[in-house]
C-alpha cells in the first residue's frame, strides 16, 4: 500500500479532537498514514456568532491556537505534533490548569520554554487565521474542529469534519473505522452521516 497523507485541522483544546487525534495516531501503527498537523480555531469559527457555543467570553482559546501557529511557523509540522501531544497529554488527559502549562507543554516537546509568551500576543493571529481558512475552505464554515482531508486511491482529494468519537477506538478497529470514513467521505455526494446524542469524551480512556 502507497502511504497516504493526512492533513489535520484542529484547535487543541477541543476534547474530541484529541480523542481523534490520537486516534489517527493508532490508525498510522496499523495503516500507511502519514499525518500532518495544521491549526484551526474555534475562537475564530464563533467570533461573529451572537451566542459563543465554547463559551468563552474572555478568548482563552486564542492563547493555544496562537502558540501552535508559532511553532508551526518556526518550527515546522512535526514539532507542531510534538505539542500537541504534550499540551493534550496535560490539558486533556491529566486535568491540567495551570498559568505554566503552556511552558511545561513546550519543555515536554523539546521546544522553548520562553515561545509561551505568543499567547498573550497578537503576533501569530494572521497565520492562525489563515490556516483556519484553508482548513474550512475544503468543507465549509457549517463544522468545527477537527477537519481532515487526504487523497483517495484514485488520486481525487477528499475533505471531511469529523469523526466525532467519544471514545478512541484500537488496534484493527482504529483501522476499520478509517477505511470507513475514507469509503463514506469519498463517496460521491456524500454530505452528512450522524449518529446518537453527543456522549460525554472517555478521556480517562487515553490515559
Amino acid at each position: 500500500m502507497t502511504q497516504r497523507t493526512v492533513d489535520v485541522w484542529f484547535d487543541p483544546m477541543c476534547p474530541y479532537t484529541w480523542i481523534i487525534s490520537r486516534w489517527l495516531l493508532e490508525v498510522q501503527q496499523v495503516r500507511p498514514v502519514a499525518v500532518r498537523w495544521h491549526v484551526l480555531s474555534l475562537a475564530v469559527l464563533n467570533e461573529d456568532r451572537e451566542e459563543d457555543p465554547e463559551g468563552d467570553p474572555d478568548g482563552f482559546l486564542w492563547m493555544p491556537v496562537r502558540l501552535c501557529a508559532a511553532v508551526a511557523r518556526k518550527y515546522g509540522q512535526e514539532a507542531l505534533g510534538r505539542l500537541y501531544t504534550a499540551l493534550g497529554t496535560r490539558v486533556h488527559n491529566q486535568g491540567e490548569q495551570r498559568d505554566d502549562t503552556f511552558q511545561n507543554a513546550l519543555s515536554d516537546a523539546g521546544l522553548p520554554r520562553e515561545l509561551a509568551a505568543v499567547a498573550d500576543s497578537t503576533e501569530y493571529d494572521d497565520a492562525v487565521r489563515a490556516s483556519h481558512a484553508e482548513g474550512l475552505g475544503l468543507v465549509g464554515d457549517h463544522v468545527g474542529s477537527p477537519v481532515l482531508a487526504c487523497t483517495d486511491e484514485e488520486g481525487r482529494r477528499i475533505a471531511f469534519f469529523g469523526p466525532v468519537l467519544s471514545t478512541m477506538p484500537r488496534g484493527e478497529q482504529a483501522a476499520r473505522l478509517w477505511d470507513g470514513v475514507l469509503l463514506v467521505a469519498g463517496t460521491p455526494g456524500f454530505h452528512e452521516l450522524k449518529g446518537g446524542p453527543h456522549e460525554e469524551p472517555n478521556l480517562a480512556d487515553l490515559r
